[in-house]
C-alpha cells in the first residue's frame, strides 16, 4: 500500500476504507471484508453511530493493532475542550482501542480552538498519532494554524472529479496538511460512473470509472478512503496501484471541475445552522 507521509512523521495510507452511510448493522461484516480484502486504514466517525461495530470487526480480525490505521472525528455537539476530552474517551472506548491514529474535528463549528487544546493534549501523551480537521475551508483552517501549536496533519474535505480542491490542496500544501477526499465518487451524482470522460479513460485502461477515479486521486496524492457493502467493489478499489494515467487523461479529469460542492456549502448561513445545532446524544 503507498502512503503519505504527515507533518510529524506518521504514515498514513492513501487509500482507506469509509463507513459513512454503512447501517450499524452492516458495518461490522463490511468492515471484516475490507480488513480481509486488504483494507488497513479504517474511517469512522461518532457521528456515524457505527463506532461500536467498527471495533469488533478490527478486534475479530486478529491483525495486530500497529498495522492498522484508524480514524475517527469528533462530533460538533461535543466541540470545546472538556467536551472534546469526553467524547474522546467515549469513541475510543466504542472502538475497543487504546489509541486512535487520528482524530478529526468533523465539522468547523463551534469552539472549535477548545477542542484544538484538547486534541492537542491528547496528541502530546500518545492516546492519538496525529490529529486534524474536516470540512475545513482555507480561512477556518489557517485561522486555526495561526492561533495554536500544532499544525492539523490532515483536511478530510469533498474532493471528487466535480469539485477538486486545487487551490486548497495548494494550500493545504504550503502549510504542511494533507488533504484527505471524502466523496471521491461524488456519489454517483453527475452520473460519474458513465460520465464520456471517465469512462474512455477507464475503457483505455481496461479499468473501471471508480479505478480511475481512485487513480486520479492517488496520483494527485489526495488520501481517499472509498465505500462499499460489496467485496467484489472492495477489492477492485484497492486494485488501483499498477497502471497510471497519462498527462493527458489527467488534464482531461481537470476539465470536469465545477468549482463547486455537490452537496452543501459549509459556508451557508442555513446549513451552518443546520449542522451545528445537530444533536447526535443526549
Amino acid at each position: 500500500m503507498q502512503t503519505v507521509t504527515l507533518n510529524n512523521g506518521v504514515e498514513m495510507p492513501i487509500l482507506g476504507f469509509g463507513v459513512f452511510q454503512i447501517a450499524p448493522e452492516q458495518t461490522e461484516q463490511a468492515v471484516t471484508e475490507a480488513l480481509a480484502a486488504g483494507y488497513r486504514m479504517i474511517d469512522t466517525a461518532a457521528a456515524y453511530g457505527n463506532e461500536e461495530a467498527v471495533g469488533r470487526a478490527i478486534a475479530a480480525s486478529g491483525i495486530p493493532r500497529d498495522e492498522l490505521f484508524v480514524t475517527t472525528k469528533l462530533w460538533v455537539q461535543d466541540t470545546g475542550e472538556e467536551n472534546t476530552a469526553r467524547a474522546f474517551e467515549t469513541s475510543l472506548g466504542k472502538l475497543g482501542l487504546d489509541h486512535l491514529d487520528l482524530y478529526l474535528i468533523h465539522q468547523p463549528y463551534g469552539d472549535v480552538h477548545g477542542c484544538w487544546r484538547a486534541m492537542e493534549n491528547l496528541n502530546r501523551e500518545g492516546r492519538v498519532r496525529a490529529i486534524g480537521v474536516s470540512n475545513f475551508y482555507a480561512d477556518r483552517l489557517v485561522d486555526l494554524i495561526d492561533r495554536n501549536e500544532i499544525t492539523p496533519a490532515v483536511n478530510q474535505i469533498e474532493t471528487h472529479p466535480f469539485f477538486q480542491r486545487a487551490d486548497d490542496q495548494e494550500l493545504m500544501r504550503e502549510r504542511g496538511v494533507q488533504i484527505e477526499s471524502w466523496g471521491g465518487f461524488a456519489e454517483g451524482r453527475n452520473n460519474l460512473f458513465t460520465h464520456p470522460v471517465l469512462s474512455a479513460i477507464a475503457d483505455q485502461h481496461g479499468r473501471s470509472v471508480a479505478q480511475v477515479v481512485l487513480r486520479w486521486l492517488v496520483q494527485r496524492e489526495v488520501v481517499a478512503i472509498p465505500k462499499s457493502v460489496r467485496v467484489e467493489r472492495m477489492k477492485e478499489n484497492l486494485d488501483v496501484f499498477d497502471f497510471e494515467l497519462t498527462d493527458d487523461q489527467m488534464a482531461a479529469v481537470a476539465t470536469l471541475d465545477t468549482g463547486s460542492s455537490l452537496f452543501f456549502d459549509h459556508r451557508d448561513p442555513d446549513q451552518v445552522s443546520r449542522i451545528g445545532n445537530l444533536r447526535i446524544h443526549g
